[in-house]
């Protein structure tokens, strides 16, 4: 009897990992491009709990070695931890004192198996995920998802990025953009998603990465125009009783 109550709690919901099955604070879209001579990166710094921006001062763009710059949306806490796994492979990679280290491609591959891993595991971590970074003349751009669905591309987004950001990207991205060109392009991105992303805030980071090395910039804010007419009274002409 004693077994038999002992084997039906082990299959109860309450010894299940609930650690993120509900995320908790959150971050939204990160945008990556590549330009003429490396790797551009934004995002916001707003960290939403729930509905609510409770936080408007999270990093969401690191270094990763001295190849590779990542960045995340979703779960902060998860991508702490992502953080923690990338510092333990640098480190090891470091040990080993060869004259190597690990590159954009290297990092990218490794974090497509973990998120993958915990996918299977049915504890994911709950992030998506963009790697950026240069070595050898090289560069590289790639995405993973939570459930470990990756790829590479000239310019990927996260989140509402992927509806509203790439379409631009689309349009307007070209191989030969200058650092300038690129830096002006990503702000369009990140305020179209600020005048439709109910979650993103008004205060970010851009980063560079080239053969030279990496810069994280100050957090600054765009310039914005709230008096659209579309803005001002938005059910003009719906249909419907909303």
């Amino acid at each position: 009897m004693v077994s038999s109550q002992n084997e039906n709690r082990l299959l109860s919901s309450e010894g299940d990992s609930q650690r993120t099955q509900y995320p908790y604070v959150t971050g939204t879209s990160v945008i990556g491009i590549k330009y003429k001579d490396g790797i551009l990166m934004a995002a916001d710094m707003g960290g939403s709990y729930g509905s609510t921006i409770r936080y408007k001062s999270v990093e969401r763009l690191k270094q990763v070695g001295k190849h590779s710059l990542i960045g995340a949306s979703g779960e902060i806490s998860d991508f702490q931890e992502i953080l923690r796994y990338l510092d333990e492979l640098i480190l090891h990679d470091n040990m080993w004192d060869d004259g190597n280290s690990l590159g954009p491609k290297e990092v990218h591959n490794y974090l497509t198996r973990v998120m993958y891993n915990r996918r299977n595991k049915f504890d994911p971590l709950w992030n998506s995920l963009i790697l950026g970074g240069v070595k050898n003349g090289k560069k590289y751009l790639g995405s993973v998802s939570m459930i470990g669905v990756h790829f590479e591309d000239d310019h990927v987004a996260t989140g509402f990025g992927n509806h509203l950001a790439r379409p631009i990207l689309r349009e307007e991205w070209r191989e030969d953009l200058t650092f300038e060109e690129g830096v002006k392009l990503l702000e369009k991105c990140m305020r179209n998603l600020l005048y439709r992303d109910r979650s993103a805030v008004n205060k970010l980071q851009i980063a560079k990465i080239t053969e030279e090395g990496l810069t994280i910039s100050q957090p600054y804010s765009l310039k914005t125009f709230w008096n659209f007419a579309a803005f001002q009274n938005p059910t003009v002409g719906a249909e419907g009783s909303w």
